[in-house]
């Protein structure tokens, strides 16, 4: 589905759910904001330069292309795809395009990063170093916002893309970089499900322990701006039903805007069962930087592909971008 077909389809078909109206909304919602500039990361193979191009058209981003112009130029033209006069930095190779990148960011030239045809760990590892990165004083981290067909709101995802196994400190800052996101979203007091195996805190389970320090930490301070409670187990974050029999008594049980995972094989496994088997659709992006970070993946549908684009837009926008450490 191009970007043209996007622009095509009926409202009313989106809202009847053929296609996923949250996401959508989200689309319309940023047609009124002006493009970000983008540094588009090596965009070295059809699916990222398309999801440039197509993001472009949509009026999200500008983009500023990073890699070898003539490889980026030969992918344009083997897949008809029309790069405008858009800006581009030649770099030799995907290492040299990543540092470009960040540079561009420190210096205040582009206000987004998306990843291209290159790994990850190659862009982060930019994104991190201690002299030329763009760290801040919060920890980087990653979240999907999901766009489920059974649950009636955006339901919002961390960490299962960048953080391996956090600790409790890395997890204070992935629920904050979560809560802005949603508080950016619209949700004026995000309720957050510290989610382990089971609702009781026990030794054994060391989730279950970090979850009853967050909830401390919020009646603290240390993380603000949402309601938090765990451990929780998936089903009765989610389900009012599931919490009820087990009497929970909670005002985050059952009604989650925010699912904090114990660890990025947990999170992982969560968003793709929910992709490929309850037919959801993912957005998302890496905060904790100066700038957002969109990091696609060559699976991305189109619509994740701009809604991620979107997230971006509406971050950058909002001026909760993180200021650097002093």
């Amino acid at each position: 589905m191009s970007f043209a077909d996007f622009k095509a389809v009926d409202p009313a078909a989106a809202a009847a759910g053929r296609l996923h109206p949250r996401l959508a909304a989200l689309l319309e919602w940023v047609r009124a904001l002006p493009p970000i500039r983008t540094a588009i990361v090596h965009p070295c193979d059809q699916p990222s330069l398309a999801a440039a191009v197509d993001a472009a058209r949509c009026g999200i981003i500008v983009p500023v292309l990073i890699g070898p112009e003539r490889r980026i130029r030969d992918t344009a033209a083997a897949h008809a795809l029309q790069l405008s006069d858009w800006e581009v930095h030649d770099t030799p190779h995907s290492h040299a395009a990543a540092a470009c990148a960040v540079a561009l960011a420190r210096s205040g030239e582009v206000e987004a990063l998306m990843k291209g045809s290159l790994h990850t760990d190659e862009l982060l590892s930019e994104v991190v170093k201690k002299d030329s990165g763009i760290t801040t004083a919060r920890r980087l981290s990653h979240v999907f916002v999901m766009d489920v067909p059974r649950y009636p709101k955006l339901l919002l995802i961390t960490d299962a893309a960048v953080n391996i196994v956090p600790t409790l400190e890395d997890k204070m800052d992935i629920a904050q970089n979560a809560i802005d996101l949603a508080r950016v979203l619209g949700v004026a007091r995000p309720k957050l499900a510290v989610l382990s195996a089971v609702e009781t805190v026990t030794s054994r389970i060391r989730s279950t322990i970090d979850a009853a320090a967050l909830c401390k930490m919020t009646d603290r301070g240390q993380i603000t701006g949402a309601l938090l409670d765990g451990p929780l187990a998936l089903d009765n974050a989610i389900s009012r039903e599931a919490a009820a029999q087990k009497n929970i008594v909670s005002d985050v049980a059952g009604d989650a805007d925010i699912l904090l995972v114990p660890d990025l094989e947990a999170g992982n496994m969560l968003t793709k069962e929910l992709t490929f088997l309850a037919g959801a659709e993912a957005a998302g992006i890496a905060l904790g930087a100066r700038v957002p970070l969109v990091l696609t993946s060559r699976a991305d549908s189109v619509l994740a592909r701009l809604a991620s684009c979107a997230l971006a837009l509406l971050y950058a926008r909002s001026g909760q971008a993180s200021t650097p450490p002093s």
